[in-house]
């Protein structure tokens, strides 16, 4: 059961073929038993199967609340969900109880979701490997020996080991998309202020975004549904938004509950799956022109699926991208460690979390002591660097020279992107350059590991949507042949995410 698409659940449950509980008690049991994968930080048992069991009494009667009713979901454990940990895989919050459930959480409680477990995640999200998460490294279920991608490696590890059926993480650079190329699973990054952030632990303010993870791109899609729309506690989320629901923080009145369908009731709500059967006939495509000295497979998946995407009635044209990319990739670390920098400042050890003062093995002098014992001894080597980095870019002398040019920088990336679209319905690229590396491969040396996101930076610095699909798989050197995913990234206009879906769905078809 538990290798069931998210569709094939919620038309399970419908149809009477198990009930909310003993699908729970499946992917419960299967997390337990697959602890070797580290892809859960917190199973919620209780709270899932009290949901379970509140879901089946709803069904019995007639009174489900929506078509996720049911439905387990693992969560990115940087979301919060009230009176439950929630740690954003650090030290100093490693005991931390959610004050407030995130307003994706409070829409999907409202839709009947049931919550399995937190996810394990890079630090902060600061990573593209989870392995900097204070719980240990996620492995890859296709290669143990092999990161899963970061930051929501716990989620896409999760997902494609049947131990969820879709599970929400964030993306700052990539961190949905590439976990779930090297996972083998879908992965969507909205428009930024498609989905509110309100209750995300921020780590960059102006580009991290929750999205879905899938098993397939009408999963992700359905999942997407339920969680977009305008949120008087974001004053980021578009107001332009084509679907406006949710609870009460989201614009949902009690009456639309009552209706079923994707909360904000069938008669108003977006379908992002009403495009997945178009195909792609007509449509023209950008892709990408560069090609590597060295290719481990990827590249060979992707131009495969460009072949078959213009057998399909698609104009695909090759688009150089080289500069966009290499300085899209610059503005990034320049912007991003600046964020980082302000946003790490709460964690000062006398708010909440991790705290010297409760910790006999610390002589404590001053108040300072208090802050800089607190922050050394809760706070991670990769958190370390960026808060040091963007602390330097953001200092007098330096503003103008790092931050303010990179801001620039950024304006010149979206124009160069709107310029594409004029041209262009969607941009194709490989989601990371290479397969999954191996476990403490690129950890030691973090220019690697960030070139890792050179693809999938740019759209957060541009503020669009785009969607990592499976394309194929290759073996590593030497090893068996067709064991390691190679993710196709779509990227779409702003607001476009009905478009990237279409060809996402295409891309599934023919791979």
């Amino acid at each position: 059961m538990s290798s069931l698409t998210l569709k094939q659940i919620i038309d399970g449950l419908k149809g009477g073929s198990f009930t909310s509980l003993q699908l729970t008690k499946d992917y419960l049991e299967a997390a337990d038993k697959n602890k070797d994968l580290n892809s859960y930080i917190t199973l919620l048992d209780r709270l899932a199967l009290q949901q379970a069991q509140k879901s089946d009494s709803r069904r019995k009667t007639g009174k489900t609340l929506s078509e996720l009713d049911g439905v387990p979901l693992a969560v990115k454990d940087n979301i919060m969900i009230s009176g439950y940990r929630t740690t954003a895989g650090s030290k100093i919050l490693e005991d931390f109880t959610a004050p407030y459930d995130a307003s994706v959480i409070e829409a999907l409680k409202k839709a009947g979701v049931v919550f399995l477990g937190k996810t394990n995640m890079d630090e902060f999200a600061m990573g593209s490997s989870t392995e900097t998460s204070f719980f240990g490294p996620t492995k890859n279920p296709h290669d143990t020996e092999r990161v899963p991608g970061g930051s929501s490696g716990g989620s896409a590890a999760a997902v494609a080991s049947h131990l969820a059926p879709a599970a929400l993480g964030s993306d700052t650079g990539g961190s949905i998309r590439q976990p779930a190329s090297f996972c083998g699973v879908v992965g969507l990054k909205p428009t930024y202020g498609r989905v509110s952030r309100y209750g995300l632990i921020a780590m960059a303010s102006s580009l991290d975004q929750i999205g879905p993870f899938g098993q397939t791109v009408e999963d992700t899609a359905i999942l997407l549904n339920h969680i977009v729309g305008q949120d008087k506690m974001d004053s980021t989320s578009l107001p332009a938004s084509p679907v406006s629901f949710g609870p009460s923080r989201l614009g949902r009145s009690e009456a639309d509950a009552s209706q079923g369908g994707p909360p904000g009731g069938p008669k108003t709500a977006e379908d992002f799956t009403g495009l997945l059967d178009k195909g792609v006939k007509g449509l023209k495509i950008a892709c990408l022109k560069a090609q590597p000295e060295k290719d481990d497979g990827t590249f060979k998946i992707f131009h495969q699926i460009i072949e078959k995407l213009k057998k399909q009635g698609a104009e695909v044209i090759e688009v150089d991208l080289d500069k966009l990319l290499d300085l899209a990739l610059a503005c990034y670390y320049i912007i991003v460690p600046a964020e980082v920098s302000s946003n790490m400042a709460r964690y000062d050890g006398i708010k909440y979390g991790y705290s010297v003062i409760h910790d006999s093995k610390f002589k404590i002098h001053s108040l300072l002591d208090v802050y800089l014992k607190s922050r050394a001894e809760g706070l991670g080597a990769e958190v370390k660097r960026r808060i040091i980095l963007g602390t330097y870019v953001l200092s007098s002398g330096y503003y103008d020279a790092y931050y303010k040019s990179a801001q620039k920088a950024r304006d010149w990336i979206k124009g160069e992107f709107a310029k594409i679209f004029e041209k262009y319905d969607v941009i194709l690229t490989p989601t990371s350059p290479t397969v999954a590396f191996k476990l403490k491969e690129k950890l030691a040396d973090p220019l690697t590991m960030y070139l890792s996101d050179i693809f999938t930076v740019p759209i957060n610095i541009a503020s669009l949507p785009a969607v990592s699909v499976p394309g194929g798989k290759v073996g590593p050197p030497g090893g068996e042949a067709g064991n390691l995913p190679v993710g196709i990234q779509v990227i779409g206009r702003e607001l476009d995410e009905g478009k990237i879906l279409q060809v996402g769905a295409e891309i599934e078809r023919v791979r």
